[in-house]
């Protein structure tokens, strides 16, 4: 593919809102870089179990978010951690500026099916 064509791709992509798996994998890295196996840990975390993503689902997401300059890798490494073999990755501005954008959409819809008594927002569960 061209250069131009993928930048149009990208742009075209960047504008249609991120798929779950996509965006459970930015709030993961949301705080702090992570490796892939940590990023999986993360979002079982978080979700309580409910939500467990495979390594393909994950690399999947991760080489479109790379793609996308969401995600890049991290050349900073844990002190902890002396695998050499692990490839972190750091949430860029870009990706940082789109899921604020996706968070914000998302919390809109909450709010208008919470008015058209769909949900209740005292029903929503606590964040861990």
């Amino acid at each position: 593919m061209r250069p131009i064509a993928k930048k149009a791709m990208s742009r075209r992509r960047s504008q249609q809102p991120l798929s779950p798996i996509e965006f459970q994998v930015l709030l993961a890295l949301a705080d702090e870089d992570r490796h892939g196996y940590g990023i999986m840990q993360e979002v079982s975390r978080r979700s309580k179990g409910t939500v467990r993503l495979g390594p393909g689902a994950l690399y999947g997401a991760m080489k479109r978010l790379l793609e996308q300059g969401f995600v890049e890798e991290s050349h900073k490494r844990p002190k902890d951690d002396d695998t050499r073999r692990r490839c972190y990755y750091h949430l860029t501005r870009a990706g940082r500026a789109i899921a604020c954008q996706q968070a914000e959409t998302l919390a809109k819809l909450i709010r208008e099916a919470a008015e058209k008594r769909l949900i209740s927002l005292k029903a929503l569960p606590a964040s861990t």
